[in-house]
């Protein structure tokens, strides 16, 4: 008798197919994987990054926390009896509900309110930071391949030297000495090399930790739009301190401590108790209506250590949020002069030293090739020119330090 699959096993077969399809294929070479983008990499990250979905949810629980504030006490149903014996027992039925004076439900309300309000600053914060962990790891990795780049550019320039060493001592034009030191020299940059290639692929993997994968899925990185954000000048920084998330967190949490201070003080004042209720007495088989009233005196505890509390963390809040004031007006003055310092370090790389340096390289060649110039001038010429690119992206890193200490305070710069 033939057997037919159940319905769930027909439906379950399609993602089996495609599952098997999936492991079946082969990955993706390092020359199909694309090119990752600064746009792409922060869409990611604000997509998938778990710390920043982590932080999204205390917006619900701040919520959940806010609606219970506004909950009144529940009622109290308490039933008593007197005696166990049905003839001569006394039953009491009482419900007796709480009566909150002093403002208490409102000073809650407030409290939770406030801390609304610091849930959606601190994601604002944590948004700005995550796009500053971007931008670092996005430049870091922009630097790696440049670093990789400009040491294959060195190896092909010793390579070169071993050559020209090599045919001048075939020729009987220079000592066996001077084809040594350039293989020595080629030795160290292609070691200089290997490790470039490893910072990269660090770089890379640091990359995608920040934009939530575990792998890295892109082959390198974009170099980013020439549309650069220009240097801002401080008083255009300094005039939007009072909107950045950081101090208006500050801010937001001297508002909590007061409001906190407000619960404290509201919870001087006793709450009244009011109490309804119907006793039955079996022996004399009547029953009587009970009415009642309770209210705790404030003799020894108005709760005076709480409200000291409160109004000391206040003092603390506002001191809080003047030295973070102070902080962020320091770093942003150090940020600009470390972006200015660094940004004309790369102009003049760009501009004078690197082609000087390049020149200078060509020209030690050329003079040793005639017969005018040892190798040592050589090999000092293409010492120069590695270290002149290495102080480049020294200065490049400067650069993108700067700008990411100033957006992890201010936020996408490019908005402005």
């Amino acid at each position: 008798m033939p057997t037919f699959p159940r319905p769930s096993e027909r439906r379950a077969r399609p993602y089996l197919v495609m599952l098997l399809l999936a492991l079946a294929a082969p990955p993706l070479s390092a020359a199909e994987q694309p090119l990752l983008s600064l746009d792409s990499a922060l869409d990611r990250a604000f997509a998938n990054n778990p710390e920043q979905a982590a932080a999204r949810w205390e917006i619900d629980i701040a919520q959940g926390a806010r609606q219970q504030a506004g909950l009144m006490p529940n009622p109290v149903l308490s039933v008593e009896a007197e005696d166990t014996r049905r003839d001569s027992r006394t039953t009491t039925v009482k419900l007796s509900q709480a009566l909150e004076l002093g403002g208490k439900r409102s000073a809650r309300v407030a409290l939770a309110s406030g801390e609304q309000a610091l849930a959606a600053l601190e994601l604002e914060r944590r948004r700005n930071q995550l796009r500053a962990d971007v931008l670092e790891a996005y430049f870091a990795a922009l630097r790696a391949q440049e670093s990789t780049r400009l040491a294959g550019r060195s190896l092909a320039l010793a390579e070169r030297g071993v050559r020209v060493a090599q045919g001048q001592v075939n020729a009987g034009k220079a000592s066996p000495v001077e084809a040594t030191r350039a293989q020595v020299q080629l030795a160290q940059v292609r070691l200089e090399l290997k490790r470039g290639q490893m910072e990269q692929a660090n770089a890379y993997r640091q990359l995608a930790r920040v934009t939530g994968s575990s792998t890295t899925d892109f082959a390198g990185v974009q170099d980013p739009p020439l549309t650069a954000p220009r240097l801002p000048t401080a008083a255009q920084l300094l005039g939007r301190l009072q909107e950045t998330a950081e101090l208006r967190l500050a801010e937001q949490a001297i508002v909590q401590r007061e409001a906190s201070l407000g619960l404290e003080q509201a919870q001087r004042i006793p709450n009244l108790d009011l109490s309804i209720g119907s006793q039955y007495d079996a022996a004399a088989r009547e029953r009587v209506n009970l009415v009642g009233v309770s209210l705790p005196l404030p003799l020894f505890n108005r709760n005076q250590g709480n409200v000291l509390s409160a109004a000391r963390r206040v003092d603390q809040a506002r001191d809080v949020r003047n030295a973070t004031e102070l902080r962020l007006r320091s770093e942003t003055r150090q940020a600009l002069a470390q972006w200015r310092t660094a940004q004309g370090e790369v102009r003049s790389f760009n501009q004078a030293l690197l082609p000087a340096a390049q020149s200078a390289v060509d020209s030690a060649t050329r003079g040793f090739e005639m017969g005018k110039f040892s190798f040592l001038d050589v090999l000092d010429a293409q010492r120069t020119l590695i270290n002149a690119r290495h102080q480049y992206l020294a200065a490049v890193a400067q650069t993108t330090e700067a700008r990411v200490r100033i957006e992890r305070i201010y936020g996408d710069l490019a908005r402005w």
